[in-house]
């Protein structure tokens, strides 16, 4: 997994959010993140491009942990259901991989604050050699 670690290190934005990987299994990651000063919108909440940021890339290494070396993972599209504000951090998204297939890997992930589920997602990663 230290491919998967290495790789999430390279990830510029996930450094400006102050991310940190936390769990990294076969076909489920967790990644965690305060809610800094520069990530809140107009309310003062987090801004749901965090939020989005958070879960895409735990779905997107959670695919990455079912690949073999020499592949790496692209979304392809990706869906979210805002539950409610991230208000006090940090934030918690929880990635796991619902069926992975040669072609197509279904993901999902869920994005806590605390106790408080505030996001849900889905969506579908493609495999791609590099």
């Amino acid at each position: 997994m230290e491919r998967i670690t290495k790789s999430f290190e390279r990830q510029s934005i996930m450094k400006t959010f102050g991310a940190q990987m936390m769990v990294v299994e076969l076909g489920h990651v967790e990644i965690t993140a305060p809610i800094l000063p520069g990530s809140l919108q107009q309310h003062g909440y987090a801004h749901a491009g965090l939020i989005f940021a958070l879960g895409d890339s735990a779905a997107g290494y959670a695919a990455l942990t079912m690949m073999e070396e020499g592949c790496e993972v692209l979304t392809a599209e990706m869906k979210i259901n805002l539950l409610a504000p991230g208000r006090d951090g940090p934030l918690r998204a929880v990635g796991h991989v619902e069926k992975s297939g040669a072609r197509l890997v279904i993901v999902r992930a869920d994005v806590f604050d605390g106790d408080v589920k505030v996001a849900l997602m889905q969506g579908t990663m493609v495999p791609v050699r590099v």
